[in-house]
């Protein structure tokens, strides 16, 4: 059996994890470039945790600006095997207000220019997509919600958008008129690059503003959302604090496939697969490549 350890991404508004005890930071190196931060890695009650702060300390980092690769390949050389990734984001649905968490079980990537995938030419490899989050991780989650009796709506379908802009009118109500729930700017490639690694990935997604569809709302902006983010922080920690606490010892099998994600993915031959690449691969395919 594998152990688990539990990563926490923190987005907007959350640079930090109170409640890690045991705290030591980790200046980890990836092949596929530099990480938003060093790792903060230590324990909730007996689950070791891993967090990164997505945007860097100081949010010096945009959404364009992230090493998602990076990020992804630290956290599996770290041994994190599920991933938490707490993000603000914008609602579509007058139910879905300010301070709710979201917990999307569907991703539309929208973003251009982003490297989305570890493979390419040299080692080809496809993985499924179809249920991008953890359905046990997300149950957990919203137990660990229930118990902390902090409101959270479960099921929806994220968008996200390259941004650094926020969303124009016209792509509000587009959006909207799909049937998408909630926007944000950093999910994608994330929940994408996690798989790839054979991680088990959930998002909180932590409703700061109506984009800016709502008529009786004013376009979303930085001041707001600050905000908003800011008092959603400390509810934030409260739930991951209890996820944690109530964590199992070993890794859970995902109904999803995440943990198995790369079985019969990789369709190059072993014998025309690129030293280079395979050589930056070595942790995300640590167990297939184990068993060849």
């Amino acid at each position: 059996m594998v152990k688990a350890v539990l990563g926490v991404i923190g987005g907007s508004g959350v640079y930090d994890l109170p409640g890690l005890e045991d705290v030591r930071e980790e200046a980890m190196t990836s092949p596929w470039g530099e990480p938003s931060d060093a790792l903060r890695v230590g324990r909730i009650g007996e689950t070791p945790v891993v967090f990164l702060a997505r945007h860097g300390r100081g949010h010096r980092l945009s959404p364009s600006g992230i090493d998602y690769r990076a990020n992804i390949d630290v956290l599996k050389r770290a041994g994190v095997t599920d991933i938490v990734a707490l993000s603000a984001c914008g609602s579509f649905r007058q139910e879905l207000y300010p301070g709710l968490f979201v917990l999307v079980d569907q991703f539309v990537d929208r973003t251009v220019g982003r490297t989305s995938s570890f493979f390419g030419n040299g080692c080809v490899a496809h993985v499924s997509m179809a249920h991008p989050v953890g359905p046990a991780l997300q149950a957990r989650i919203q137990a660990a919600a229930d118990a902390e009796e902090i409101a959270v709506r479960k099921g929806g379908t994220y968008v996200c958008m390259e941004g650094p802009q926020f969303s124009s009118y016209a792509e509000s109500l587009t959006y909207k008129a799909q049937g998408y729930d909630v926007i944000g700017m950093t999910n994608m490639p994330e929940a994408k690059l996690a798989r790839e690694a054979e991680i088990t990935y959930a998002t909180i997604a932590m409703v700061t503003d109506f984009d800016c569809w709502h008529p009786e709302h004013g376009a979303v902006d930085v001041a707001s959302v600050v905000a908003v983010a800011r008092a959603n922080a400390s509810k934030a920690a409260r739930l991951v604090s209890r996820l944690a606490r109530d964590f199992p010892a070993e890794r859970e099998p995902c109904p999803a496939g995440s943990d198995r994600a790369l079985e019969g993915a990789i369709m190059t031959a072993p014998t025309h697969r690129d030293p280079a690449l395979m050589a930056k691969l070595d942790a995300v395919c640590a167990r297939v490549l184990a068993d060849i």
